[in-house]
């Protein structure tokens, strides 16, 4: 029998590449993050608008149960949206990336792979020995960019989280192990490559 997997802490520190970097939560961003949210950023989430997700990021951070980051472009330094890791298993080597949202100038473009590149090699170099994705099953988008991270589809849990939009949300499980993460960075990094 091998032994448990060991990790070092995940940090609250500044994530930096080359287009953007990722900074942990301060009430210094609220107003920033309030500006890039828009009325779509929040449509497959539990917390249905900016002040619910930012309470609970805000607590959630707090108790110690997430790292929440804000996204900040480097050129101009105007905040792009915000990613977290929670459910930190630390036992076990796995993490969960989530709770991430984009404003409407940077979906579509090379910011989520960035950020997830450096929040996966962080998480990583960490020791972690698996990083966990998931989303509702009905945001194609989501499912579609976490696929093309190279992510794998685990599964479907059913009728997982009940949504203040009114249904039972299915969310589908993607991970990402350690041994898959040298083709995956490889991936990432030729999406971002010059």
């Amino acid at each position: 029998m091998t032994a448990a997997p060991k990790v070092a802490p995940l940090g609250t520190r500044s994530l930096r590449g080359r287009e953007i970097v990722l900074e942990p939560l301060t009430a210094s961003h609220h107003a920033g993050l309030r500006a890039a949210a828009d009325g779509e950023t929040f449509r497959y989430f539990p917390t249905p608008d900016f002040d619910s997700w930012l309470a609970k990021a805000v607590t959630d951070t707090a108790e110690g149960t997430r790292i929440c980051f804000v996204l900040r472009a480097v050129a101009d330094g105007a905040i792009l949206g915000s990613s977290s890791y929670f459910d930190i298993a630390e036992k076990d080597g796995r993490v969960e990336i989530g709770s991430t949202w984009y404003g409407a100038s940077a979906r579509g473009t090379a910011v989520n792979p960035e950020a997830k590149l450096l929040l996966l090699r962080n998480a990583f170099e960490a020791g972690y020995h698996c990083v966990v994705l998931r989303t509702d099953a009905r945001n194609a988008r989501s499912r579609a960019a976490i696929l093309k991270l190279g992510a794998k589809q685990d599964g479907i849990l059913r009728a997982a989280v009940w949504m203040p939009q009114g249904y039972f949300r299915d969310s589908v499980f993607f991970s990402i192990l350690a041994e898959e993460w040298p083709q995956v960075r490889a991936g990432l990094e030729q999406r971002l490559a010059p």
